[in-house]
């Protein structure tokens, strides 16, 4: 891997938790449970192979629709691994970032939320994005609802003025977009940020997706051409 020069951005849909969980007879929530630290070797993997920006998918607003008791865990979860990780994240300089209508999140994970972020405020290395309560369309109603209460004439919106009222603003888009467990679909994810992105789908459930699974897709990555809308002779 140290031959190939990693994506700017990569953003993963971390999926089959609670299919990984049945598989060996346990609760969904040890499902969960793994697929934190499966998701923390993969966020100092990416640091180690200098990708620029990791969005992980962490909690759709549909997932609000799930048993409370799974959400409640979730959200346990996600403070215990803010609360574990912070001196990390610092240590790496990785700056924490969330997409998603964190107001809406219960007051315990706004609160680690807001206090990690304000403690990697200052790191450059990588930004690590947790798309959280995050919804793609809703994101791009937002955006649309943002700009018309600017004022912004219609002849005056360009996709540079719509992009700076997403909740990726000043990032760039997405090279690499991974999903696990098999299933190929988008979920309601970046979708005005995956114009040009790369998929990558692999039937390993995240908990199983380890750092060497994460250099397999970069590698693939690499061996692919990406015409951005261009021919092939264009680009030779």
């Amino acid at each position: 891997m140290q031959s190939i020069t990693p994506p700017t951005h990569v953003a993963i849909i971390m999926d089959g938790n609670g299919r990984w969980a049945k598989q060996r007879g346990l609760p969904r929530t040890e499902g969960h449970r793994a697929g934190t630290e499966a998701a923390r070797a993969v966020v100092t993997r990416c640091r180690e192979l200098g990708v620029g920006y990791l969005t992980l998918y962490t909690f759709s607003k549909e997932n609000w629709a799930r048993p409370k008791d799974e959400v409640r865990t979730l959200f346990d979860l996600l403070t215990t691994f803010l609360t574990r990780e912070e001196s990390s994240l610092v240590k790496q300089s990785i700056r924490l970032k969330v997409l998603g209508e964190l107001e809406d999140m219960p007051l315990a994970v706004r609160q680690a939320l807001k206090h990690v972020m304000r403690r990697t405020a200052h790191c450059e290395a990588m930004t690590l994005n947790l798309a959280l309560n995050y919804s793609g369309r809703d994101e791009i109603v937002r955006a649309a609802k943002a700009l018309l209460a600017k004022g912004v004439a219609p002849e005056a919106v360009t996709e540079e003025r719509f992009e700076a009222e997403l909740w990726t603003a000043g990032q760039p888009d997405p090279d690499l977009i991974i999903r696990t467990s098999g299933e190929q679909r988008l979920s309601n994810y970046l979708l005005y940020q995956c114009a040009y992105a790369e998929f990558y789908f692999t039937d390993t459930y995240w908990p199983d997706f380890t750092p060497d699974e994460l250099d397999k897709a970069i590698a693939e990555l690499a061996g692919r051409r990406r015409r951005f809308g261009l021919t092939d002779e264009q680009l030779d």
